[in-house]
């Protein structure tokens, strides 16, 4: 018999994605979401022990005392989203440029005109340790009540040491008693900073010699991350700095390809990045290149449709083969958006994915690119016991519902998530039993 401390049964599509060892899922692999009808699932310290049919259960798992035994009602129960491209260590919203954009203006005359990227960094840098860790939990809340039990965030607003470190000390405070697991990423290569301009070369060997091995010891990140694009950081610049970082123990990420084909995701490829995100510009010899490759495509299609440019190729990459995993871009410039439903409906509409292929994407692939494929994304034995209830009984729903995602609960670890972070649409059925029952 397997011990369990929760025990899930009759969800009427029990959404495992556990049909395929493979770290990520590319083409047929993606459209496979392993669903068990009344299906059921037991978990044990916040890990799935077992699932299955639901009239299985009680003859293979035996509660522990204080389990928690629920029944999902024949609800839709997935995994937990996987939002692997965030952008929360900010202070200071960015509504007047939204405002400019809207009479006009595009993201690169912002930008030149002293708004974009530089606007957050000088209200980042003057925030107090309080305003920034506020706006970040504010944050962290909306994406759990939408479903995101794991999300990466970066920082890349302070673009000087003390203001990087000082963002990532704060999201390492979070990181040991928030209900979301949260992977760290270090964007002190963003942009130029004002101080550095004209010299983006001397702000990599900054970055390099002086900050590099500050966040390395102090152990804030797993990850680094560069924005590769015209005006920013060049191929050339993105291939020594990335290789840099490398070699000081980080896994390498990238912005790649949003606004200009600048063979970014070729950079990605050659100097093996866990992911290469954006690609709204990516050639047609890229997406080649990165399909026949083991970094994740990751797209943004919020970010397109924030800033009006054309939607990501999803349908090219998937037929190419490539790894493809989706994810918010939340950020306070170009998509102040916190919600995983919505980039799965946006990926449905706009990007070509069938709606397997975006849940796919939006969990498994997702784990994948932050390195905890097999732990993230799934609801298999050995998996983290994160868990999404749907007020649906399909789980074609989720992308068909637009921007009001059908979130009954969100589990995080095996434990409901505290009251006030669930129910993204903040109603609640009085006719539906929510008790838990002590087994």
């Amino acid at each position: 018999m397997i011990d369990a401390d929760l025990i899930l049964t009759h969800a009427g599509e029990l959404v495992t994605l556990a049909g395929s060892p493979s770290p990520c899922r590319r083409g047929p692999e993606a459209r496979d979401l392993a669903i068990v009808r009344d299906g059921a699932l037991a978990s044990r310290e916040g890990v799935i022990a077992w699932t299955g049919p639901s009239d299985r259960i009680l003859r293979e798992v035996r509660p522990l005392p204080g389990c928690i035994e629920r029944s999902a009602g024949g609800r839709v129960v997935t995994p937990g989203f996987v939002d692997s491209h965030t952008h929360p260590l900010f202070a200071g919203e960015r509504v007047q440029e939204f405002a400019m954009r809207a009479d006009g203006a595009d993201y690169e005359a912002i930008a030149a005109a002293g708004g974009g990227i530089q606007s957050s960094v000088d209200g980042t840098r003057s925030a107090s340790d309080a305003e920034i860790a506020d706006n970040l939990g504010r944050h962290l809340r909306i994406m759990l009540g939408y479903g995101t039990t794991t999300v990466e965030a970066k920082s890349g607003y302070g673009l000087d040491m003390e203001t990087e470190l000082r963002c990532l000390e704060i999201l390492s405070r979070f990181r040991g008693g928030w209900p979301q697991t949260i992977v760290a990423t270090f964007l002190g290569a963003h942009s130029v900073p004002r101080e550095y301009a004209g010299r983006a070369d001397d702000y990599l060997d900054h970055l390099i010699s002086d900050v590099l091995p500050a966040v390395r010891a102090r152990g804030l990140a797993e990850y680094v991350d560069i924005f590769c694009e015209k005006g920013v950081f060049t191929a050339d610049q993105t291939r020594r700095y990335l290789s840099a970082a490398a070699s000081t123990g980080f896994g390498i990420r990238m912005h790649a390809d949003e606004f200009h084909d600048t063979g970014g995701a070729a950079v990605a490829v050659e100097v093996g990045a866990a992911s290469a995100d954006h690609l709204l510009s990516i050639s047609d010899e890229n997406i080649r290149r990165i399909a026949s490759s083991g970094t994740v495509a990751t797209l943004l299609p919020g970010t397109a449709l924030f800033l009006g440019k054309p939607f990501p190729p999803g349908r090219r990459l998937l037929d190419a083969g490539a790894a493809v995993a989706l994810a918010t871009d939340f950020n306070p410039g170009s998509c102040f958006c916190e919600s995983m439903p919505f980039m799965v409906n946006l990926a449905v509409c706009q990007c070509g994915f069938s709606i397997e292929e975006a849940l796919t994407a939006a969990t498994v692939n997702g784990a994948a690119a932050l390195g905890l494929a097999g732990r993230k994304g799934t609801l298999r034995p050995g998996a983290d016991a994160d868990l999404v209830l749907w007020d649906l009984d399909d789980h074609r729903g989720i992308a068909y519902h637009i921007a009001v995602p059908d979130i009954d609960e969100v589990l995080a670890a095996g434990r409901p998530a505290p009251s006030g972070e669930t129910g993204a649409r903040g109603r609640k059925d009085p006719t539906r039993s929510r008790g838990i029952d002590r087994c």
